[in-house]
Parts: C-alpha cells; sequence; structure tokens
C-alpha cells in the first residue's frame, strides 16, 4: 500500500520559514519524480515544485522561485519543501506527489501552511 505522509506545516508570520517533508512508502521511491502542490481555499491546485528522480533537477513555480527549495533523500524515501520569505499568499494546504511514467501518481493527505500576522 502506497502511503505518502506529509508534516511540517504550521503558523508561520509573513517573512518566516518552514520546511516540510514527505515520507513515502510502499513505492521504490528513487523511481519516481517527486512534486509538491498546493491549494488555497477557493483556488485550485497548483503546482509548486519538483525534483526528479536522481535528484540532479529541479523545477519550480514563477511563484516561489528565489525563496522556494525541492531536495530529497532517497536513503530516507523523503522529499522536503523548505520555504523562506514566507508571504500570506502561501497559505494554502501542501500536497506531496509521487508520479513515474506509465504508473501515474499518488498524493498524500497534505498538511496546512497559515502565514499570517
Amino acid at each position: 500500500q502506497v502511503q505518502l505522509v506529509e508534516s511540517g506545516g504550521g503558523l508561520v508570520q509573513p517573512g518566516g520559514s518552514l520546511r516540510l517533508s514527505c515520507a513515502a512508502s510502499g513505492i521504490t521511491f528513487r523511481w519516481y519524480v517527486m512534486r509538491w502542490y498546493r491549494q488555497a481555499p477557493g483556488k485550485e491546485r497548483e503546482f509548486v515544485a519538483e525534483i526528479m528522480s536522481a535528484g540532479g533537477s529541479s523545477n519550480y513555480a514563477d511563484s516561489v522561485k528565489g525563496r522556494f527549495s525541492i531536495s530529497r533523500d532517497n536513503a530516507k524515501n523523503t522529499v522536503y519543501l523548505q520555504m523562506n520569505s514566507l508571504k500570506p499568499e502561501d497559505t494554502a494546504l501542501y500536497h506531496c506527489n509521487a508520479y513515474r511514467i506509465g504508473v501515474g501518481s499518488h498524493w498524500g493527505q497534505g498538511t496546512q501552511v497559515t502565514v499570517s500576522s
């Protein structure tokens, strides 16, 4: 059974930082592209960042470039999202996604990030 479990969300003031984690089980983690998405209330889910299976390449949404950093530890089956200089508009439910061509996607339940003073 595939499980993606996100953690690390919370309430933070504007300008603050958080580090999200997503622990995967039930998949061969190193084969999967790992992505973070987010969904704010009343809005569609949007792509945030991705890191390739080998960990050598990553991509970011324009809205988070220069502030967020994605990384992975294939030995721990975990992907991270370091979020710095947080803004109120970063408030959302953040979901982890594991994708492999020919297999499809697996999703976690999400972790809430709230940026507010």
